[in-house]
């Protein structure tokens, strides 16, 4: 059976906001995953099956359950490990990077694996069987509907796409593995909204709406027409536009531990998080961390006032305070302001 042609991501019309945060964090996992916000019908499922589509396949260690990377050492798991303490070289093989699903009735032994404590007892070693944060080390991890999903789950999540390392820990046993992956949850507000303490622990949020514009609304349906019609023909037709993005956020990787920011500007955050009254030093951070990626992304070694302001706009929405019964809004007029008076 013919595998079903992936929608090229390149072809998705507007959207900017979501398709950026997607290529930051695919460019730059650590920053924390992204929330995506909005009505059903625009296109959220479709681009992040798109991107990893998008991607060229990557070197895996072959035969290893955690797709260790062959050429980071420090972060591959206790198996490939051993392997190097020995001496030998690690096999290797080339993959796609691919969508792994969590369903929202997924329960935490099923998200981060579980022990064999009886195994261990026995045999003095410990048996691990891998749950699904194994399975998206180095891929993305896609939450449909992560608003109804259990909000100790999310929490598991959350950690391990902020350290990199799941950790399972049972009656006194502990087993860590790689856990490298692009977080990606999705969610419709008209079902019920995510807690706002689980909600800062997102990198990056955005609010997708349908096309307002009948130009960019005609070209959606001839798009997906076109598609549907010949779906290699359509594909076709974005395949350089698709290498070129794809060679692009793979130099932009590369060149991320490279980028770097004047003091001057961490002291604009720091200011501007003050100003509208943001709780805690994440925001700070991830607005930082956003801006060099984004730095990289657009080739250059040195981050910006106008990478601040971009990532101001993805990374601050949902993280301003909330008063009993009100919404937190951002007042985008405000950020422009300060940020101009700051240049």
């Amino acid at each position: 059976m013919k595998r079903t042609a992936v929608y090229p991501f390149t072809a998705i019309v507007g959207q900017e906001d979501m398709k950026l945060s997607l290529i930051l964090n695919v460019i730059n996992p650590a920053l924390g995953g992204v929330l995506i916000k909005g009505e059903k019908g625009t296109a959220k499922s479709t681009a992040v099956r798109a991107l990893a589509e998008l991607l060229p396949a990557m070197e895996v260690v072959h035969g290893c359950k955690f797709h260790c990377d062959p050429h980071d050492a420090n972060h591959i798991c206790d198996d490939c490990s051993a392997l190097l303490q020995k001496g030998e070289a690690l096999p290797m093989e080339s993959v796609k990077m691919r969508v792994v699903e969590l369903p929202v009735s997924a329960t935490e032994d099923r998200v981060v694996g579980t022990l064999d404590i009886e195994h261990a007892i026995k045999h003095g070693e410990k048996k691990f069987e891998p749950g699904i944060l194994a399975l998206a080390n180095r891929n993305i991890l896609y939450v449909d509907e992560i608003n109804l999903l259990d909000d100790h789950v999310v929490d598991v999540l959350l950690d391990a796409a902020a350290m990199g390392i799941n950790t399972v820990e049972r009656e006194g046993v502990s087993y860590s593995h790689p856990a490298r992956f692009v977080l990606v949850g999705t969610m419709n507000p008209e079902e019920g909204d995510i807690r706002p303490q689980l909600l800062d622990r997102f990198g990056l949020s955005v609010v997708v709406t349908g096309e307002h514009d009948p130009e960019q609304r005609v070209e959606v349906i001839k798009r997906r027409l076109a598609y549907e019609q010949d779906a290699d023909a359509f594909i076709a037709q974005y395949q350089e536009d698709q290498e070129a993005l794809a060679a692009r956020i793979i130099q932009a990787g590369k060149l991320l531990p490279a980028v770097t920011i004047d003091d001057k500007l961490l002291e604009t955050v720091a200011k501007l998080a003050v100003e509208l009254g943001v709780d805690g030093h994440r925001a700070d951070i991830t607005v930082i961390k956003t801006a060099l990626t984004i730095a990289a992304f657009n080739g250059r070694t040195k981050a910006e006032l106008d990478d601040l302001k971009q990532a101001a706009k993805l990374v601050l929405p949902h993280r301003m305070r909330r008063r009993p019964f009100e919404e937190g809004q951002l007042d985008w007029d405000k950020v422009e302001s300060f940020l101009a008076a700051e240049a």
